[in-house]
């Protein structure tokens, strides 16, 4: 890899494939460098772990409700002393209406994407097909370089 990239072929594919799957070198740093370019390039980034994402479908595009760890506290109702169910808006859809007017689109990116399904990785092919204005970058794993292939490639060779 060059010592200064451009990102431009990642950002092609980006465009091209809707859906990229990343692998990264275990120190990091590539993948600020790569956000900085698509920022630079118009699109506006969104990083998030696969770690505890729950129904992917539902926390991105839909409302949703969260429990907080309670720690201790107790509801005031008489049902099970866990919480309040907090509803949190669609993740995806107020960041596309926060979008600047000159702005491409929006990349989500997500670390950790090796924990995700075959289901939930199809439901990410499919969201960026969907609603165009959405890429998706996964990050599946380390390797020596960065490097980069199609999500529904990962998804095959998975299998």
């Amino acid at each position: 890899m060059a010592l200064l990239t451009t990102g431009k072929g990642l950002i092609r594919d980006l465009e091209k494939f809707g859906a990229l799957g990343v692998y990264a070198p275990l120190e990091g740093g590539f993948e600020g460098r790569y956000r900085r370019r698509l920022r630079a390039a118009g699109y506006m980034t969104y990083n998030l772990t696969a770690k505890g994402l729950g129904d992917v479908g539902a926390y991105l595009t839909g409302v949703h409700g969260v429990r907080p760890p309670h720690l201790g506290k107790k509801s005031t109702n008489n049902g099970a002393a866990v919480g309040y169910i907090y509803y949190v808006p669609p993740i995806v859809n107020t960041l596309l209406e926060q979008l600047p007017p000159k702005s491409k689109g929006l990349v989500l990116w997500i670390v950790e994407g090796h924990v995700l399904d075959d289901q939930e990785l199809e439901y990410l092919i499919n969201l960026s097909k969907m609603e165009p204005r959405v890429k998706v970058v996964i990050e599946r794993g380390g390797d020596r370089y960065f490097r980069w292939t199609a999500l529904e490639k990962t998804l095959a060779a998975a299998s």
